[in-house]
């Protein structure tokens, strides 16, 4: 899955549409957040670091459930924007996912486990769980 890195509320305006997922990298308002979910379409979910998240005024995080965004947690650790505006889910990440399915784990054990062995938050692995196996 592609993450669409926006490191300032400038490149808001330059998205694409089609956008199902970004990570802001600044701290976003009300009016950010609602300029981003009027200008992608499909939408999924944004991801902003923890700091963030806990500023976040209710109004925008129930803007977003309504219309059925999910608000993740955490970083894009590595990722360098200057040469790429993107970051990836590693098929590492999916592969692991579905060596635990495998052996047969829940979501909740699947979701401990690689909060322990990646850096991923526990909201965005149980995020990409569902968008493989829902």
């Amino acid at each position: 899955m592609k993450i669409r890195v926006l490191s300032s509320k400038d490149e808001i305006e330059n998205l694409d549409e089609n956008e199902e997922m970004v990570h802001l990298a600044f701290r976003p308002s009300n009016t950010d957040i609602f300029s981003i979910v009027s200008k992608c379409t499909n939408l999924k979910a944004l991801h902003i670091p923890s700091s963030y998240k806990r500023t976040l005024s209710e109004s925008a995080k129930m803007f977003l459930d309504m219309q059925g965004i999910n608000l993740l947690e955490g970083d894009v650790w590595g990722h360098r924007k200057d040469i790429n505006e993107y970051s990836e889910v590693s098929d590492n990440i999916y592969n692991r996912i579905k060596e635990l399915k495998d052996e047969g784990l829940s979501d909740d054990e699947i979701v401990d486990k690689m909060k322990k062995e990646t850096k991923l938050g526990p909201d965005f692995v149980e995020f990409l769980i569902k968008q493989k196996y829902a």
